[in-house]
């Protein structure tokens, strides 16, 4: 039985490149071919080199009888059938030079790791009984002499590791596509189609010949994809990228958990926001506390996460500011703000490129000259408080704030010359000259907030100004401090003398645990919002408890306050949710989202539905057409992975602890509980038809069940043992009968499922089989989604649509792309589409392909894309040959 995964080697949920790259890259190898060992963890390097050797020349061996079967067929439909004595004679002199590194006779020679010949059989010619020796025919290349079907040393996969385990059984080859026969000496070179050979595993002489097969190397591994039969060659496919675009059409969820300043509303009754790289502006629908509906629209602009908002005082510009991050080739990107229209989501202006470090940690416009200055601080260690004439794009002041975290700033609305910052255990008053003055750093001097008798708080999170002058913060022990003027100081020379300064005059104890947010109302009065006790209370003249609400604990604590239209209140909390509502009706959720990294993703297959789990333990049924959540269940568990039985009554869920459920889609109760090893699940796949469920371990295993009619019993049927690292992908043939799976290090294995669970030694003849769904990040059909020099982790998920037109991938460089399908050209050009702010998970299609739905990783968002263009559903139109591009290909943005 194959081995467990060991410490460090598959980190569950599958962190991003950051965490990724160089660890979970390099696979796990737990089992020798059987003629080295059996398969023992840890063998000798000796055991290891010899395993590699006899990986390459079993590989090697298999293209040589498919060249064979080539040649036999050739020859037959020269010569006529039965075969004349001169080609026996010529397939005889074939075989024995079959080893050598010459081309066989009648053959192209060998090329370097590119597309060479197709050996196969029409519908009209009569299928040979298998006969031992040489010259037997098969559908598929020939068994070598001395032996029937039978291959040296197990089972080699099409990747870079070796397999043991199971029995030859071929099986029906399934439907194959329309025969067209290649031109006679038809010879075709190129390049490897990923990258080129080198290091383990790479061989210098390599029998790829021409229209049988191709070879990509990821990792220095080889992995070879049989061509299918109605194929020539690759470049006799489509070029280009596809005629489908996609356009963002909702956004779920909201960046609350971790951020700031993340909450306001436009001029134009828009709720702006943000998650990921994306700012969202919303139009909630109905009426205060009732349902949500409206729309949104998104500005797309930034490279990076979005961390923090401002709005100008005419309710039109807003101004966002972005995260540093790494580009795909690990070089930094540096943090910037951006200033953009909200009417017509256009860029007006961008500043503090090269100035600011890490990122933008907070923003403000000021009020009383009608917002001419914007106020930044950055996430450097001193924290950076620059002043910019932001139309200009020109910076006016800059000085270091403090080596403690800058939570809030804000422009004194009645004097721009006046800047308040708060943090960790401070509040600072800052003085501004915008003409420079002689205090030096533009201008800028500091005033430290003395807390004198009161206690000194933790966290200072926030402030607001009042219409009197006065200014209150709420801080991290649950007090309201009102800080008053004082008049100026004559007696205190140097800096900030000659200016009024702020002392504590009032202190009012508000809420359990940190006070998160205070805003002010058109009314004068005050709204703030607690963390620990999760209630919004309403302040009246000195701090008077007027009104109390609480919010409902699943949303979390009380993150950001804004005023809506009328008395209708916009609340964004600590669980990523946007509640909308009052004081008196209560407040309900328009926007949800999860809060953690997201892996599980299935969509419904018969409604425009979708399900999705992560590591926050959260089990989340998405209505697609409502843009909103159906329901939610705590897992208890991280959930990795998940699909629908294609009744849609019932959903099968994997777990990180080996467990996976069988959930009601409507009860929501459990009708199934079982464990399959003690390591995580990394997908789980319903058959066509409902009958078989795959479950894909990390312990090298796919565990396969029978199904009931309705979904709701399931059984163990076998387990299919072979992989040699956890299983990373699997998909059923359109009959239900067979299974194609990727792993870890790269193998692609074809089983017989109705067999008896058995592996498919002879992938060959799996070359024309056809897949109900096409998730598999390698094969014939999709090689050409990789980049160039990948090293096996840049492609997280994959899937092709219904209508088999198009495929989308999910990359770990935060990118959504769309590709023709099939897309068996290298390095082939691609619609790509940017927004997330992580690594993309996992990509699905709905069932009517009219939206893609996409995950991104760390940033917790879920992206709904439409698809535009490209015709309706149906059947792909017949691809007529093209002649290859010589330019390289490149990415289309979107």
């Amino acid at each position: 039985m194959a081995g467990a995964a060991g410490p460090g080697e598959c980190d569950p949920g599958r962190p991003g490149r950051e965490d990724r790259v160089g660890v979970g890259a390099e696979p796990r190898v737990m089992a020798l071919s059987p003629a080295v060992g059996g398969g023992q963890a840890g063998a000798p390097d000796g055991l290891g080199a010899l395993s590699q050797r006899l990986r390459v020349q079993e590989e090697e061996m298999e293209l040589v009888k498919a060249a064979l079967a080539e040649v036999l067929r050739r020859l037959r439909l020269r010569e006529g059938s039965p075969l004349a004595p001169g080609a026996l004679q010529a397939a005889a002199s074939a075989s024995m030079s079959a080893s050598s590194p010459a081309a066989p006779p009648g053959l192209p020679p060998p090329s370097s790791p590119s597309l060479v010949s197709r050996a196969t059989q029409t519908d009209a010619e009569p299928e040979a009984k298998p006969t031992c020796g040489p010259f037997s025919l098969s559908n598929g290349p020939p068994a070598p002499a001395g032996g029937c079907d039978e291959e040296p040393g197990g089972a080699p996969s099409e990747g870079g590791g070796s397999s043991s385990g199971g029995t030859s059984s071929p099986g029906p080859p399934g439907a194959l596509r329309p025969f067209q026969l290649p031109p006679r000496g038809d010879t075709r070179g190129g390049k490897d189609p990923v990258s080129s050979p080198g290091g383990p595993g790479s061989r210098r002489s390599n029998y790829n010949l021409e229209g049988i097969s191709v070879k990509m190397f990821l990792r220095g591994r080889p992995i070879t994809m049989y061509i299918p039969s109605g194929i020539r060659s690759p470049e006799e496919l489509p070029s280009g990228p596809p005629p489908e675009n996609l356009s963002l059409d909702w956004v779920y969820g909201y960046r609350g958990r971790d951020s700031r300043s993340n909450l306001f509303v436009l001029r134009s009754g828009e709720v702006v926001y943000f998650i990921a790289c994306v700012v969202v502006l919303y139009r909630p629908g109905g009426g205060p506390g009732g349902p949500g509906g409206g729309g949104q629209r998104h500005y797309l602009g930034h490279s990076d996460c979005v961390r923090c908002l401002a709005v100008h005082p005419d309710g039109v510009r807003v101004a966002s500011g972005q995260t540093a991050g790494v580009d795909k080739d690990g070089k930094p990107l540096q943090p910037v703000v951006h200033i953009w229209d909200a009417e017509k989501l256009q860029k007006l202006q961008e500043i503090g490129l090269g100035v600011f470090e890490r990122g933008v940690g907070a923003l403000a416009f000021s009020v009383a000259d009608q917002g001419s200055f914007l106020c930044v601080v950055d996430d450097s260690n001193e924290h950076m408080l620059s002043v910019w004439d932001w139309s200009r794009g020109t910076k006016l002041a800059e000085i270091k704030s403090t080596n403690d975290s800058v939570l809030a700033v804000g422009f004194n609305p009645r004097d721009s010359t006046c800047i308040v910052t708060s943090g960790k255990s401070h509040v600072h008053f800052w003085n501004w000259s915008p003409g420079g003055g002689a205090l030096g750093n533009g201008g800028l001097a500091r005033k430290q907030g003395v807390f004198g008798k009161y206690k000194k708080p933790k966290f200072v999170p926030c402030f607001v100004f009042l219409p009197d002058g006065d200014i209150l913060t709420g801080d991290s022990e649950g007090t309201i401090l009102t800080w008053g003027r004082s008049l100026p100081d004559s007696r205190t020379p140097g800096r900030g003398g000659a200016k009024e300064t702020f002392g504590i005059v009032a202190q009012t104890r508000a809420h359990e645990g940190s006070i998160f947010a205070l805003c002010l109302l058109r009314d004068g009065t005050v709204l703030s919002g607690g963390g620990r006790d999760r209630r919004l209370v309403r302040w009246g003249p000195g701090l008077t408890a007027l009104q109390e609400a609480e919010i409902p604990e699943q949303f979390g604590a009380v993150r950001a306050i804004t005023e809506g239209l009328g008395s209708e209140l916009l609340v964004g909390t600590t669980k990523n949710a946007l509640l909308r509502g009052d004081l008196t009706q209560g407040f309900s959720p328009v926007i949800q989202g999860h809060t953690d990294e997201l892996w599980g993703l299935c969509t419904h297959p018969s409604l425009n539905r979708f399900l999705t789990c992560g590591h926050d333990r959260q089990l989340c049924l998405w209505d697609g057409e409502c843009h909103a959540l159906a329901w939610s269940l705590d897992l208890k568990e991280t959930g990795l992975c998940a699909d629908f039985h294609p009744s849609g009554k019932v959903v099968a869920v994997g777990l990180n602890t080996g467990r996976w459920l069988v959930l009601d889609t409507e009860t929501r109760e459990m009708v199934s509980d079982v464990t399959d090893g003690n390591e995580q699940l990394s997908v789980v796949r319903y058959s066509p038809d409902g009958s078989y469920l795959a479950i894909g371990s990390h312990d090298n295993t796919i565990y396969i069940y029978g199904v009931s009619s309705d979904g709701a019993k399931c059984s163990r049927f076998g387990r299919c043992l072979g992989h040699s690292s956890f299983i990373t992908h699997l998909d059923w043939s359109k009959d239900g009968n067979f299974m194609m799976s990727n792993s870890g290090d790269y193998e692609i294995l074809y089983w017989d499922v109705a067999g008896g669970c058995k592996l498919l030694r002879n992938r060959y003849e799996s070359r024309d089989r056809e897949w109900a769904t096409y998730t598999c990040v390698l094969g014939f059909h999709v090689y050409g989604v990789w980049p160039d020099g990948s090293d096996g982790t840049d492609i997280n998920s994959l899937c092709r649509s219904h209508n088999e037109r198009v495929v989308a991938v999910a990359d770990d460089f935060c990118k959504v792309h769309l590709f023709l399908y099939p897309c068996a050209r290298a390095k082939a050009p691609s619609r790509k589409y940017g927004g997330h702010g992580s690594h993309v998970t996992s990509v699905r299609f709905t069932h009517d392909d009219s939206h893609l739905i996409s995950l991104g990783g760390k940033d917790a968002s879920i992206f709904q894309w439409r698809m535009l263009g490209g015709g309706g559903p149906g059947p792909a139109p017949p691809t007529p040959s093209r002649t290859p591009s010589l330019s390289p290909a490149s990415s289309l943005d979107a």
